[in-house]
Order: structure tokens, then sequence, then C-alpha cells
């Protein structure tokens, strides 16, 4: 028997049986992958009514129990900006905790570089937000969307090209169905089915270390600072949280990833506050740890034939600087302004134009993330005094300043337009 064409919702609203008598809108878009930056792209193409179809791995789920042990977001201003415009903000700025001061130090060196929101004229820099409740945001935006095709859980099985777009065969738990489409795009993560169904490489460089992720209660109010401090076994970072909390990114060599693993909580706290510092004063109710290997994998290209990769699909970076779905969702927002303006979502001068306008900012956050690692974070004694100089200029120099807190407000080469509401 020959699948099923894939049936179309209005409003959207996830589609778990096949209707043999409906199809999805002819010349639409095919985004496989529903994670953050996935659904934040059907969601920018429906506002700009485009016909889009969203296959989600996993039946979507909101989960409305805080918990102390969750993960947490840092996002950057413009990232805000975007959400707003697309009308996600407002179903999860209620969560969120402003960034407004940002240090960024080297243990055991001179120099330190701030950036303060007020120096810049906003009111923060950015936000942090737990990972819960931006997916529980966009779940909710997502609901109202009209132009909109979701299929969960469902999975890619095959892709076959068409002289017009792709034919898409998808396994649900009802059976399969097709969906032909004039646009696909890999929303599918770093080991992306898509990148590699369309013989797109990447480059691959494994940082041999590995990230804890946690939630402590400082001594001290953070007073909405967000820390950055490297040494020679990697970065730390603290965000600021609600209730006075903080979200601690610890990063220790892979070779003992397991050791740090296994620890108690006091003694996971202690070796959290020997790599930190005492700036907070003493680190308390380390939450539950989550270990993620860090490793940057790159697309060699962004495009094929009447296909596109966005978020970690086309880049995975160090977390430093917390850049992957502040990047993700420049890709996603930048790719829904090229195709609303467009008759047709898969020409190739829409694809070329989408990689001229990725590119600066794609490179520029992979150079820097990978830089800061291998500059800031490897021991290299003769380069300490250049190191804390470069902090030093960063922080008194205001030409430095300005370009430094611009690029972490996710400002930097030609940003999508609907982030561009507040630019400094």
């Amino acid at each position: 028997m020959a699948p099923e064409r894939c049936a179309r919702a209005a409003p959207a609203r996830i589609i778990l049986r096949m209707n043999p008598h409906a199809s999805p809108a002819a010349g639409g878009v095919l985004i496989v992958g529903g994670g953050l930056v996935g659904a934040s792209l059907a969601i920018a193409l429906d506002a700009a009514g485009v016909a889009a179809t969203l296959v989600e791995a996993a039946a979507p789920r909101i989960d409305a129990q805080p918990s102390y042990d969750e993960r947490n977001l840092a996002l950057a201003r413009a990232t805000v900006n975007g959400l707003a415009a697309i009308g996600v903000w407002p179903h999860a700025a209620a969560q969120a905790t402003p960034i407004r001061h940002i240090h960024v130090s080297r243990a055991g060196e001179f120099g330190s570089a701030r950036i303060d929101a007020a120096r810049h004229g906003v009111d923060a820099l950015g936000w942090t937000l737990p990972a819960r409740e931006l997916g529980a945001a966009l779940l909710r935006r997502l609901e109202s969307c009209t132009r909109l095709t979701r299929l969960a859980p469902a999975k890619l099985e095959s892709l076959e090209a068409q002289a017009d777009g792709w034919r898409a065969r998808i396994r649900t738990a009802d059976g399969e169905c097709t969906v032909e489409a004039a646009l696909l795009v890999g929303a599918d993560g770093t080991e992306s089915f898509v990148r590699d169904q369309l013989g797109i490489g990447t480059a691959r460089h494994d940082y041999e270390q590995t990230l804890f992720v946690a939630t402590v209660t400082p001594e001290r109010g953070h007073a909405n600072r967000a820390y950055e401090r490297f040494s020679d076994l990697g970065p730390v970072a603290m965000l600021p949280l609600g209730e006075q909390r903080c979200g601690l990114v610890l990063t220790v060599p892979a070779e003992t990833a397991d050791e740090v693993a296994a620890l108690d909580d006091e003694a996971f706290v202690a070796l959290a506050q020997q790599r930190f510092g005492w700036r907070l004063g003493r680190l308390s109710r380390p939450g539950k740890r989550h270990p993620y290997v860090i490793r940057r994998v790159a697309a060699q290209r962004l495009t094929g034939p009447r296909a596109v990769l966005v978020g970690n699909a086309a880049q995975t970076v160090h977390p430093i600087g917390a850049q992957g779905f502040n990047l993700g969702l420049r890709d996603a927002l930048t790719l829904a302004e090229l195709v609303s303006a467009a008759d047709d979502p898969g020409v190739p001068a829409l694809l070329e134009r989408y990689a001229a306008r990725r590119a600066p900012d794609r490179e520029g956050t992979m150079a820097m993330s990978h830089g800061l690692v291998r500059l800031a974070c490897l021991e290299q004694p003769l380069l300490a005094p250049l190191r804390s100089l470069a902090l030093l200029a960063h922080d008194r120099l205001a030409p430095l300043q300005q370009r430094l807190a611009r690029h972490g407000m996710g400002f930097r080469g030609e940003p999508p337009q609907v982030v561009l509401e507040r630019l400094p």
C-alpha cells in the first residue's frame, strides 16, 4: 500500500492519524526537527503567512512543574527581541531573569572585562530562562499557528529529490505518509539525518572537555551579574537566576569527567568553589548534575538543492559564551525573513542569499568561541600578560567595549530585521 499524504490542520494541531482526503499545501516548507530552533522557525514562517510542515520526533508536552535542578539558557538581547517579535516571549517573560552585568576574568591573572547594560543604554544585556520554560512558551505559541501542520511523534524515513522540491516519507504511530515541499529545512540537531542525506560533510573538533550544568545557591546576591571565568582546566560560568539562585556551568577535562560525576554534593560544590572563587561567597545546595561532552561540529556548507540547514544541524559550537541557541535562532529568523518575501522558497538565489547573510555571524561566533577556548583556557604562561592586557583593553577602551557588548547581545553581521527593534 502506498503511503498516504499527511493531513493538514488549521489551526495547527498535532496530527496523530492520517486523513487520506487532505494534504499539505503545495510549495510549502518542510522542517525536520521540532526542537527550540525548528519550532521557532515554524512559528516565524506561520506569522509571515508561509505554509509549513513540522516533523517532531517526540510528542510535545508542557511540564508545568518547576525544578531546582533544571537546565537554564542564557538568551542574548537580540534573541529576546526576536522571540518577542514572533509572539513567544510573552509566554516566557515572567520566568526570565535579566542579565544587567557581565564579568569576565581568568584565574591567576590580573585584569578583567566588565560589561554593564546601563553603560550601553539598555535595560539588560540578555536574560536567563529555564529551558523548560522556553519549550513551554514555544508550544503555547505553536497552538495558535494557522498555516502549520505538526507531525508528532514522527520520524523522517527517506527523502526523494523532485524537480521543484522534495518528497519525504514520514513514519508516525499510525503508519507512513508523504509530504511534498518546495524547501527542505534540516533542524534536526548535531547528528543531522537531513545533512547526511544531502551529502553535506562536517568539520569536527573534540575539545576533550565535559560540561557539567547544575544549580547552586550563593551566599551573596548575584545582583543580576553573569560571570565567565577561564582557567587551564576550562571555563566556568555563573548565570543569575530567580530567588537568588545561580546556574553553574563547570567545564572539566574529559579524562576527569567520570570522577567529577561520581563526587558527592559536598565534594562537587567544593570543586566548583575552587574553580569559580569567592566573588559570590560560599556556594551551597548543588542541584543534580547534567554532563555534556563538548565537540564542535560545523557543516561544510549550509545549503543544498532546495534545502538548508539551521541551528545545531548547521553548527554546534563550544558552549563558552552561551551562543548555541542564540546563533540558531538568528538562522531561523533570517531564513523566515527571506522566505516570506519570495514566491518560491527553494530557488538557488534565495539559498545563496541566506548563506551569505549568515556567514559573518556564523563564522564570527564560531571563531570567537573556538579562539577563547584555545587562548584563554589552555595553559600558556607566556601568553598570560597578553591575555590580561586584552581583558583590560576590552574593559577600558570604548570601541572594544562597544564591539564586545554588541556581539555578546547578538548583533553581528546582518541580523534578521525583527531583532533590531532595540539595537543599541
